[in-house]
């Protein structure tokens, strides 16, 4: 059988390394399934890369690395992607609220000629609602602006080898896993799945983060913020001749041309929206100054004695 490798991000989850290994090898040895699980621990500061270091003692097929520091989720789930030897590969959460159950599923579909296997979320589990709220509002935005459905998508998907390599080779520093699957054009197909709860520790993810996580991914996979910023221009514009005519008007019948109050206040706007274009203009051009820098999109620390990095020669 194909060798399946399971790409596991994982950032402070000491009290989860031991389960969600002891789980996945329990499941994927009763089905039968060749795999290898692939621990990346994003800068962690507790134990998390010993507790992976003695579990890749116990079975060679469990491999790790540790970052030098925190790169962020987009660049664990990317250094896994280079590591990964498999002929497929899911990649899911440290934390089992992606049920290791629903890999099987993705697994079949795999061999059936699938090459991209969404995991698409039935319902969002025990989430505060302003945290479903937000989430809905993003991908609607996301979908609208990248015109990819991507509702209830998540970073809980099976890719071919073909597109791992794809993935591999993209030059780009600032990447957006769950949009890149569908960008590739690969033949796709959706499983639901239910969100399961934490068997232990907490979410690392906090509102701020999340906020700054979902800006950064907008726009290093759409230039429709820029886009905006020239319909509000434009906008602005036909206000302006249109208040520029009636002004004219006042003036050449000899009225007297009123409303303080509203020049202030379209000063005020003016000034507010193009203070906020200039923002988007400026993160943009922050990205490319990123990109150009052509600078690594992590650093390993540390690797397990059986992780060998593909990039290395004999």
């Amino acid at each position: 059988m194909a060798l399946l490798s399971v790409v596991i991000p994982a950032y402070n989850e000491e009290p989860n390394i031991q389960n969600t290994a002891a789980v996945l090898t329990g499941l994927l040895q009763q089905e039968r399934i060749p795999y290898e699980l692939l621990f990346i621990s994003d800068g962690s500061k507790d134990r998390t890369f010993e507790m992976i270091q003695a579990e890749a003692q116990k079975d060679s097929r469990i491999k790790g690395l540790e970052f030098s520091r925190n790169f962020g989720k987009e660049a664990a789930i990317f250094a896994g992607l280079r590591m990964a030897a498999g002929d497929c590969c899911v990649v899911m959460d440290c934390d089992l609220q992606h049920p290791p159950q629903t890999i099987l599923s993705m697994y079949r579909l795999w061999e059936q000629g699938y090459e991209v296997v969404e995991g698409v979320k039935a319902n969002r589990g025990r989430e505060k609602w302003t945290y479903k709220l937000s989430a809905g509002l993003f991908y609607k935005l996301l979908s609208r602006m990248t015109h990819v459905q991507m509702a209830d998508s998540s970073d809980f998907k099976l890719i071919d080898r073909k597109v791992i390599d794809v993935l591999n080779s993209l030059p780009e520093r600032n990447t957006f896993f769950r949009a890149l699957s569908f960008w590739t054009g690969f033949r796709s197909v959706a499983v639901e799945y239910e969100v399961q709860e934490r068997a232990y520790g907490k979410s690392k993810w906090s509102v701020s983060g999340l906020v700054k996580y979902a800006f950064s991914n907008i726009t290093s996979f759409s230039s429709a913020p820029l886009q905006l910023v020239t319909g509000l221009g434009i906008v602005f514009l036909v206000i302006a001749v249109v208040l520029g005519i009636q002004t004219l008007v006042k003036y050449f019948t000899h009225q007297a041309v009123e409303g303080f109050t509203t020049v202030i206040l379209l000063i005020l706007i003016t000034g507010g929206i193009l203070m906020m274009s200039l923002g988007i203009m400026g993160y943009y051009l922050a990205k490319i100054y990123d990109e150009v820098k052509d600078r690594p999109r992590y650093i390993i620390g540390r690797m397990t004695e059986n992780m060998k990095d593909p990039e290395e020669k004999d």
